[in-house]
């Protein structure tokens, strides 16, 4: 392929490769020609400009496939463009000759046709440069025309269309030439014509003025004419055609205008036109009087849906402002399209003109007009809905008048309701919030308009307007309430009117289907409401006959309406409902039958349509409420159900007596159980199983209907990949609820509500705007099918094969287009049941059942029909499936084999192949394995039959297929099935489009096989990787865009294995072009390739994005609206525009995407996106007047020209709801990096955005949409909490948030008015704690318009339950008193926290002193705010707690809740209400505990316990008794209260709570611990300590955090200090008694035995080792036993694991006093273990010689310990003395200098030894050994060659010699001070060096000191010659002081003053030292004169010599001893 990459084509190497692989170098050279030539040299281009003219105008002549001519077309034009134009007449006149050739053989059409684009490509490109030779050029190609078949009629329409591109209005001479000609052809017999013409027309009529002024009508009957029988292609071209000439013809481009001078049609003329087609058809005007008037035949339906489109086209043309002004003439205009009696001949006829026309309207007003303009549009429908009830007739008495209408009236008015409702409704749906001026403005009167029609007397209508309420609902939730409300009354106060009862029941059903949507759902009470009405109707229903039918069917709506609501509703009339039930079906068989005998017709009607309901209600029940379907309840529906199945049986007699009329009845019966069966477990209902299928096999088998009805299921139990098969991807269009009408099976697309009232409670299909149940026929029949699948399953095999005989039979009986019929129901029924089984995973049964069936199906496979086709071979495909076994599979295999060898026809070759496909995919690759290389040789070779393209089709089609399924057991024919695909690609002409798409299909499948081999670089992968590219590049360059859209696919695929392959910047720009795309599926394509792009390459693709719109600016052919927002900008106006969920959801993804890797660097631009988006407001008012003062020619000059720059609609709420998502997460992203949060250092940073964010945050949360204003406040609340301390640099103190404090504030308050939804009420509370505990503002002043807020919630909190009129649930009040009272529980808890955010502002001078208190916020003010509160709060949060906790008790516990609710929550709303608990109680048990600390258990509160507003019933349970209890009652109940909702937490905390509840809760359990009565509590009942203890034990094992750690370390501190506290009142009540028993007291008792479970000393151990283990591991024993141990170096903790260490080690030391002595001695053994082992690996050497917190907290642990009272009892003597011993033997161990702890800190391990030593007595430590050691560790610090070691030494050494035992410090004096007098004398030679050494020597002369002053007199002057001499050889000589160092100098000065003291303190003894050496003596005397000499200098120059401090420097954190 490299070879072909050359300006010349490589001839050497084309004449080397293979003849089947040249078309593909050729077309590979001409692709690389084109992108090469615009680029390339102009110098080198014209230099080889000869030879390259020749090599491709050789090429026409070599016949070359159709992909290939387009290239070489557009190549050699191109090539003349750039270069000479010398040859350019020759080269035309060569392509004239060959297509005046009359040559008219098949091999040489190609030739002709490479000509035919050849001339089309160069007018296209240098049009009028080619002068005067254009008439010759287009009288040859019209000749051409006439004699041409349909390809060549097909190329050279687009030809012509490209010629007439080129010369614009040059070619006017010929318009009408190509006109004459080309009109004929709109009805051509092939498509592919039809659309070119329709292509080459549209063309035209840019330039002929003729087409819409004259040739008007004659233009539109044409388009008529060509749609009859049309494809979808053509429909859309033809109707892009037929809009945009009656759009020119409205309002004329202006060029046109100028040039000639002509007649404008009006509005009315073209809405006429336009008219006709939708009321006539093609039948045109020419028909003879006679026939107009007999309304003969009904338009064909294509043509119908071809104006809808068209219409769409025409005011999609004249655009979005066009309509807002024109509103009210297009909506009269499309209402009299559907009230035309030839528009509704029949109900299924009138059904599709009604679609049609509300796709027209959806499609213009739901696209085009923004919001504003929709509600004016909302204001026009009103209006013609009110005309039309006036029409229809209302006496002005109001009373409902027999209506005076016509029935001819009534009838057209109902489906000018129909389409105007649910047009109104899906406006409102889709406005949402905003629609709220639309309900409001009582101008308007929407709601009075749309109930005025619940009594129209049509039923349609009223269903029409009851959905339109429930869209009204689910918009506007707060109306919901109010509506059903309204709706109640009229129904009791019209209960005599049919329509009313009908009317309004439809619309309380309808709303109560819509509360799924709301939710904040509605009151409870409304459910009883609804029942009482129901039972009221049905019970009065056989009072008035002339009512009973209405209100039988209204009263069982509404119970299956009410069923909706769920099982916490259902629940409570559950009892009722059955009971109901039960009574509508006669009890018994004898019943049963004389039932039969009485009634006439009209009371069987009523009783059969009373049974319908009663089991619509009954499956509307099992459907929403499977919770309550017990076995109970399943047996107690059964009764009424058999009962229903044995009358089926009886019903046909009963037809037979009273009339054909009861039919529809007892269908819609039957539908209902179908229905119900379906749902119910078939166990339940085996013993019915013969009739049942008696029934549903008549009901398919169409053995009672004379109609041919099929069933609309086929479709759906075919496999979606087949659709391309049944042209099923129309259900993936814009199209699709038009296209569905022109589906084969019965009644397609013609669903509506009046065929199943009850469907408008239902939920809606997704995708669908509104239920579309079809009619009651087909539905049956779809029922009956489906329960059959059901049902099959669980049949014997005898039954199976009886059915099976049976259904070939009854194809058999039929004929003709009855049997096309049954066979379609029996094949859907048999796919249902090969489903069930498959989904059952039982078989199909023995040999004679798939006999049967294979028969069944194989006939099928050589069916005419091709559905029935793609339905047997999906049948076989399954029967393998469930047969599972090879040799049954191999036969049926065979089977295809045999037949498709010998078999010519087209038929049975297509059904056949596709046997194959299906038996693979359903199968797998492994089951048919043994199969492939003969399905795949047959399959290629039936794709190579160019005589039929539908056996291509259905070959390819198989053949993906099986790549599908065969995975990699396909790499071995990848390279064949390619280059077939190739070669077909290049060969097979364009117009077989289904051909092209499964070859996309094909070669996406073969990307996916060969996968992530693609990346390689051997030979073989690279030519199957340019095979795919050269695949992809055909397919995108084709016209059809379901192929272009495959082409996407397979880049896409190809992106995914081999992105370095794969070229973006040609890639991104053919995305965005198609993102502007009429089609769907080309969009969805592109932008799901977007999305997976932007997931790797977001920058890459916005950058190629931007530089196409560059391109784009200088040529304007591209139609892109890139901006310089980038692709993003188009990407967020999508959103605007498209409704699809699957691409909205895409754009979602892909912006998501772009955002999270490009929002950092590019954040200025994002957050312009979000603001643009968000600050959008509609249209200024004055804007708009000026633009309808314009004068009438300057109306129509601009055809839109300047609509291009701005958005064509201002983007809409859910587009505004995801922009301010997406600022939210922009904020979220900058998180990461802290310079977005500083203003100093601010670049492009987020800081410098601030005001813009708080701006958005601020729009969004005060804007009309629900939806937006939670998003500004979660946005608000973000920037608050990331923005909080951000410091303001201009005012230093000050932090940059103040200044928005208006914007906060003004942002919140709408939040908290009254008619305010409760979850935004309770978003916004928790908004404002953030805002108040941010401490960003500090004037109390200025919160208080915050804080304000809450207090009036607050109020309303207090208010209780049933003060205000609910709109919405219980639980709805329940969240939002529960998020006030969380905000105030938060508040209160940073007024603990609150460090002040900044330093306190000094108060500014004007103002007076006194207001000091109220401008300053000192840390502790925000309480002031709170405090006033407090009592009310305390009782609330109290309550609340209470509730929660009753609220977590298990579901067996369920009966001891209190039977009428909580505090807050009603026993109706339970299970929501438990959620909304859930999220809010830890903060609130934090507040409580800090209440109840800091109060002493509210010890001073007034008595009373409830509000008296929540005392309707006591509200928190407790006895009548509950003022009176004690105080230490109360305790104990709020103990309990506390702990037992702590504990139930924290035993098994959810994975998805967060971590500050957990943190919240060990808050709770500190604080609550740190208050005296909560201690007493809990020390009195040990094994609630003990249960708290192995809870926590619990938590540290699930949680890692080190904070959650921490405070489970506090918690457990408080609570042994609360035993101890216990421990003491014990023991000194016990003092007063005897002394004896004390030695009991304490845990372990007289025997030291401490019980697992019991002990509160054996559960903190647990805990407390754990702890230890988790973060020292070394301290584990068995550890270092395992022989895998390698011992590891002691590191340094973590800051937060040391404190965690530390704290663990304090309370371990604690623990023994918790003990008697003899349970002391128990533990006392591993607690000292641990501590010592503590010791040994956290002494590790720090750099700046710091004391770890973890060595303090052990030598603390160690002297607590040695210096317990337990020293002092006898009996413990012996223990004691070893365990004293072996500890201090074990640090000894430790502290041993050697090779394994190099940084072992030595002082740490000394201070441990002089503790030892200092807190035990001497007979404890004196023994040799130990005093040995002791000496040994002290020398080697001595000696050691640190200075900070020696310097500690010395002091540790000077407490021990001052020991008051002189016994222990003897020895130790003696031992060691020689080696110090030894050390210090030395220092003469050495001087100290640094302040370290120097220190040293300092610390050890003071030892000595202290030595000399502890000396007996006697021996003060041995001892004083020792110091004296010392400190003297330390005097440095008068002459070298000046030149000495620092240090040196330092050294002097302390020997001096320490002489000069030492001299006085001991006179005599220091005279005779003196005197003993005089050489000491002259140096001491020089230096106190030289220092004198100093001084004197020093005091001249009044410099105070500062004095030299005797204390020691160094000072320890803890003083330990």
């Amino acid at each position: 392929m490299e070879l072909a990459h050359s300006l010349l084509l490589n001839e050497e190497a084309l004449a080397q490769i293979t003849e089947a692989k040249r078309p593909v170098f050729i077309f590979e050279w001409l692709r690389f020609l084109d992108k090469v030539l615009v680029a390339a040299n102009k110098v080198d281009v014209k230099e080889k400009q000869k030879k390259l003219v020749e090599q491709l105008t050789g090429l026409i002549s070599s016949a070359p496939g159709p992909p290939t001519r387009k290239l070489l077309a557009k190549n050699l034009a191109t090539l003349y463009s750039i270069g000479d134009t010398f040859t350019v007449f020759q080269t035309l006149d060569k392509c004239n000759e060959i297509i005046k050739s009359k040559d008219d053989t098949p091999a040489y059409l190609p030739t002709k046709l490479a000509a035919v684009a050849c001339v089309g490509a160069f007018y296209e490109k240098m049009g009028r440069m080619l002068g005067s030779s254009f008439p010759d050029t287009i009288n040859n190609l019209l000749k051409a025309l006439k004699s041409a078949e349909s390809q060549g009629r097909g190329e050279i329409l687009l030809s012509l269309q490209k010629v007439l591109r080129g010369l614009g209005g040059a070619a006017a001479s010929c318009h009408r030439d190509i006109y004459k000609n080309a009109r004929s052809l709109l009805t051509d017999r092939s498509m592919a014509v039809r659309c070119a013409v329709a292509k080459c027309l549209l063309e035209l009529q840019n330039e002929a003025v003729f087409m819409w002024t004259t040739e008007l009508e004659n233009v539109a009957t044409l388009c008529f004419k060509a749609l009859e029988g049309s494809n979808y292609g053509v429909r859309v071209a033809v109707a892009k055609l037929l809009g945009t000439v009656m759009a020119t013809a409205l309002m004329p481009k202006q060029a046109a205008v100028m040039r000639q001078n002509v007649k404008r049609a009006t509005l009315e003329e073209v809405l006429e036109l336009m008219a006709t087609g939708f009321l006539r058809g093609g039948s045109g005007f020419l028909k003879s009087g006679g026939e107009m008037l007999k309304g003969g035949g009904s338009v064909s339906r294509e043509v119908r849906v071809g104006v809808t489109e068209a219409y769409v086209v025409f005011v999609t043309t004249l655009g979005g402002q066009w309509l807002e002004r024109n509103f009210a003439t297009f909506l009269s205009h499309v209402l009299d399209l559907v009230s035309h009696p030839r528009a509704t001949q029949t109900h299924v006829e009138a059904v599709y003109s009604r679609r049609c026309v509300s796709f027209m309207l959806r499609a213009t007003l739901g696209g085009l007009l923004g919001e504003k303009a929709q509600i004016a549009a909302g204001k026009e429908i009103c209006q013609a809905i009110s005309k039309q009830m006036r029409a229809v007739g209302k006496e002005d008495g109001g009373e409902i008048s027999r209506f005076r209408a016509l029935q001819t009236d009534v009838s057209s008015s109902q489906h000018v309701m129909v389409c105007a409702l649910k047009e109104l409704g899906s406006l409102v749906q889709s406005l949402s919030a905003t629609a709220s001026p639309l309900i409001q403005e009582p101008s308007i009167g929407l709601l009075e308009t749309v109930t005025s029609v619940l009594l129209h007397p049509s039923m349609a209508a009223r269903l029409a307007a009851a959905w339109c309420l429930r869209c009204v609902a689910v918009a506007l939730p707060y109306q919901l309430t109010p509506l059903l409300d309204r709706c109640a009354e009229r129904i009791n106060n019209l209960k005599s009117s049919p329509e009313a009862v009908s009317g309004y029941s439809f619309a309380m059903a309808a709303l109560l289907g819509g509360v799924h949507q709301c939710p904040l759902g509605i009151p409870h009470s409304k459910g009883k409401l609804v029942v009482s009405i129901a039972e009221d109707l049905l019970r009065t229903a056989a009072q008035n006959s002339r009512l009973s039918l209405q209100r039988t069917q209204a009263g069982w709506l509404l119970l299956g309406a009410l069923m909706t609501l769920g099982p916490s509703l259902v629940r409570y009339h559950l009892p009722k409902m059955l009971l109901l039930w039960r009574n509508v079906f006669p009890r018994s068989q004898k019943e049963l039958e004389a039932e039969k005998a009485r009634g006439d017709a009209f009371t069987w009607q009523v009783t059969l349509e009373g049974r319908a309901g009663a089991l619509c209600a009954m499956r509307s029940f099992v459907a929403h409420c499977p919770e309550l379907l017990t076995e109970d309840v399943i047996r107690r529906l059964m009764t009424p159900i058999e009962c229903a199945m044995t009358m089926m049986s009886h019903v046909p007699a009963i037809i037979k007596v009273h009339g054909a009329h009861l039919k529809a009845s007892a269908a819609m019966v039957r539908l209902r159980l179908y229905d119900i069966l379906a749902l119910l477990p078939p166990k339940t209902y085996e013993g019915s199983f013969n009739a049942l299928l008696r029934e549903l096999v008549a009901e398919f088998t169409l053995t009672d209907n004379s109609a041919n009805t099929t069933t609309s299921l086929l479709r759906s139990l075919c496999h979606y990949d087949d659709s391309v098969l049944m042209g099923s991807w129309l259900q993936e269009t814009d199209h699709k609820c038009i296209e569905d009408q022109l589906q084969p099976n019965s009644a397609s697309g013609s669903g509506a509500l009046e065929h199943d009232p009850s469907s408008i409670y239902l939920r809606v299909p997704v995708g669908e705007a509104i239920p579309g149940p079809l009619p009651l026929g087909v539905s049956v029949i779809d029922a009956s099918v489906a329960l059959f699948g059901v049902v099959f399953p669980h049949v014997s095999s005898k039954h199976r094969l009886q059915m099976l005989d049976h259904f070939a039979e009854c194809i058999k009986q039929a004929k003709g287009v009855r049997q096309q019929a049954v066979q379609l129901n029996i094949f859907t029924a048999v796919l249902s049941a090969l489903k069930g089984l498959a989904e059952n995973k039982s078989t199909l049964g023995p040999e004679e059942v798939r006999k049967s069936a294979l028969a069944l199906v194989m006939g099928a496979l050589d069916n005419p029909n091709p559905i029935l086709r793609c339905a047997a071979g999906e049948a076989l495909g399954r029967m393998a499936q469930v047969v599972g076994e090879a040799t049954f599979i191999a036969r049926m295999a065979q089977t295809s084999f045999d037949k498709l060898k010998s078999a010519r026809d087209v038929v049975s070759r297509t059904g056949h192949s596709l046997a194959l496909g299906c038996l693979h995919r359903y199968v797998g690759g492994i089951g048919s394995g043994q199969h492939l290389k003969t399905s795949v040789s047959i399959l290629l070779a039936l794709a190579q039959d160019g005589s039929s393209h539908e056996v291509q089709t259905w070959a390819l089609h198989s053949l993906a297929l099986i790549v599908d399924s065969s995975g990699p057991m396909y790499r071995g024919y990848v390279e064949p099935t390619l280059s077939l695909v190739l070669t077909l690609l290049l060969t097979v002409p364009p117009s077989h489009i289904e051909v092209h798409q499964c070859l996309g299909r094909c070669l996406g499948a073969l990307i996916t096989t060969v996968g992530p081999e693609l990346q390689g670089n051997g030979a073989t992968i690279s030519t199957i990787r340019s095979s795919c590219l050269v695949g992809c590049a055909i397919m995108q360059d084709h016209s059809d865009s379901l192929v272009q859209a495959a082409a996407i696919s397979c880049l896409q695929q190809l992106h995914m294995f081999a992105p370095r392959h794969v070229n973006l910047s040609s890639l991104v720009p053919c995305l965005c072009v198609h993102l502007c795309s009429s089609h769907l599926l080309l969009r969805r394509a592109a932008v799901a390739c977007l999305r997976q792009l932007a997931q790797r390459e977001a920058a890459e693709v916005c950058e190629y994005a931007m530089s196409l719109a560059k391109r784009a600016g200088d040529n304007t052919t591209v139609n892109l609206n890139i901006t310089e927002t980038g692709l993003e900008g188009v990407l967020f106006g999508m959103l605007d525009r498209e409704t699809d969920r699957k691409l909205c959801s895409d754009i979602h993804d892909t912006l998501g995407h772009m955002l999270s890797s490009l929002a950092v660097e590019k954040l200025s631009h994002w957050l312009k996106l979000c603001k643009d988006v968000l600050a959008f407001t509609c249209f200024d008012e004055e804007d708009s007047e000026k633009k309808d003062e314009m004068d009438d020619d300057s109306m129509f000059t601009g055809l839109g020209e300047d609509d291009k720059s701005k958005p064509s609609v201002a983007p809409r709420w859910v587009t505004r709801v995801f922009a301010a998502d997406c600022l939210c997460r922009i904020i979220l992203l900058c998180e990461n990096d802290k310079a977005h949060f500083d203003l100093a250092a601010a670049r492009d940073q987020l800081v410098l955005h601030l005001s813009d964010l708080i701006r958005m945050a601020f729009m969004a949360a005060t804007d009309h949409s629900n939806q937006l204003r939670m998003a500004g406040l979660q946005a608000l609340e973000d920037i608050i909490k990331k923005f909080a301390s951000v410091p303001e640099p201009e005012f230093p103190g000050h932090v940059i948030l103040e200044q928005y404090q208006a914007n906060v504030g003004a942002a919140l308050r709408p939040a908290f008015s009254p008619d305010t939804p409760s979850d935004i009420t309770a978003k916004a509370c928790q908004v404002c704690s953030t805002w108040i505990g941010s401490g960003v503002v500090s004037d109390l002043n200025d919160l208080r318009r915050v804080h304000n807020l809450l207090v009036s919630s607050l109020d309303k909190v207090q208010a209780g339950k049933g003060s205000s009129s609910q709109l919405y649930s219980e639980s709805a009040t329940t969240m939002e008193k529960l998020a006030v009272l969380k905000a105030w529980a938060e508040v209160r808890l940073k007024t603990c926290h609150s460090k002040p955010a900044k330093p306190v502002r000094s108060v500014d001078d004007e103002e007076d002193d006194d207001d000091l208190g109220a401008n300053v916020l000192p840390p502790d003010s925000l309480i002031t705010l709170v405090q006033p509160e407090l009592p009310a709060l305390s009782r609330l949060w109290l309550a609340m707690l209470r509730d929660y906790a009753l609220l977590t008790l298990p579901a067996e516990f369920s009966s001891q809740l209190p039977p009428d609710g909580g505090a807050f929550y009603t026993p109706e709303t339970i299970d929501t209400a438990r959620i909304h608990y859930r999220s809010s109680w830890a903060p609130v048990l934090h507040a409580v505990a800090l209440w109840l600390s800091s109060t002493g258990f509210g010890a001073g509160e007034e008595k009373e316990e409830v509000p008296s507003s929540l005392s309707r019933t006591p509200a928190i349970p407790q006895a009548p008794s509950s003022t009176t209890k004690t105080f230490e009652e109360s305790v104990k109940d709020r103990m309990h209260l506390m702990l037992g909702v702590s504990i139930e937490f924290l035993c098994f905390p959810r994975p998805e709570e967060p971590m500050e509840h957990v943190m919240s809760c060990l808050h709770a359990l500190f604080t609550l611990l740190e208050s005296p009565s909560a201690k007493i509590h809990i020390a009195e009942d040990q094994l609630l300590a003990v249960e708290l203890l192995n809870v926590l034990h619990r938590l540290l094992l699930t949680r890692d955090p080190p904070a959650v750690q921490l405070q489970v370390t506090a918690v457990v501190q408080e609570t042994i200090r609360a035993a101890q506290d216990h421990l003491q009142r014990q023991k000194a009540r016990e003092e007063e008694g005897e002394k004896d028993s004390q030695r009991s007291l304490g845990e372990g008792g007289d025997t030291g035995e401490l019980v697992p479970g019991k002990s509160l000393v054996f559960a903190a151990m647990e805990l407390l080792v754990f702890v230890l283990v988790r973060h020292l591991p070394q301290l584990n024993a068995r550890v270092k036993e395992s022989p895998s141990h390698v011992p590891l170096r002691p590191q340094r903790l973590p800051e937060e694991s040391a404190r965690l260490v530390a704290n663990t080690v304090s309370i371990l030391a604690e623990l023994p006093s918790l003990c008697s002595p003899a349970g002391s001695m128990t533990i006392l053994p591993t607690v000292l273990f641990l501590i010592t082992g503590v010791l040994r690996e956290a002494a590790v050497k720090t750099a700046d010689n710091s004391v770890p917190v973890t060595v303090s907290a052990a030598l603390q642990g160690i002297k607590t310990i040695i210096t317990s009272p337990l020293a002092r009892v006898e009996s413990m003597q012996t223990q004691w003395t070893g365990l004293v011993r072996s500890s201090l033997a074990s640090v000894l161990e430790h502290s041993q200098p050697g090779k394994q702890m190099p940084d072992m800190d030595q002082v740490s391990m000394l201070t441990a030894i002089t503790l030892f030593l200092l807190s035990a007595s001497n007979e404890l430590v004196g023994v040799t050994v130990l005093q040995k050691g002791c000496m040994d560790r002290f020398r080697n610090a001595l000696n050691f060659s640190d200075p900070w070691v020696q310097a500690r030494c010395y002091q540790l050494l000077l407490s021990v010699f001052q020991h008051s035992s002189r016994t222990l410090s003897t020895p130790y004096i003696h031992a060691l001070a020689p080696v110090m007098v030894e050390k210090l004398k030395a220092v003469e030679c050495s001087r100290p060096g640094t302040a370290a050494e120097l220190q040293a020597v300092q610390e050890g002369i003071r030892v000595l000191e202290n030595l000399v002053g502890m000396g007996e007199e006697q021996n003060r002057v041995q001892l004083l010659t020792l110091l004296v001499p010392t400190l003297i050889s330390y005097l440095l000589d008068e002459n070298a002081i000046s030149s000495a160092p620092q240090v040196s100098r330092a050294l002097h000065d302390f020997a001096l003053q320490n002489l000069m003291r030492i001299g006085p303190l001991y006179p005599a003894a220091f005279k005779i030292v003196i005197g003993a050496a005089p050489e000491l003596k002259i140096r001491l005397e020089s230096a106190i004169r030289a220092n004198q000499a100093s001084n004197r200098a020093k005091a001249a120059a009044r410099l105070a010599q500062p004095t030299v401090q005797a204390a020691p420097t160094i000072k320890l954190k803890t003083s330990f001893f």
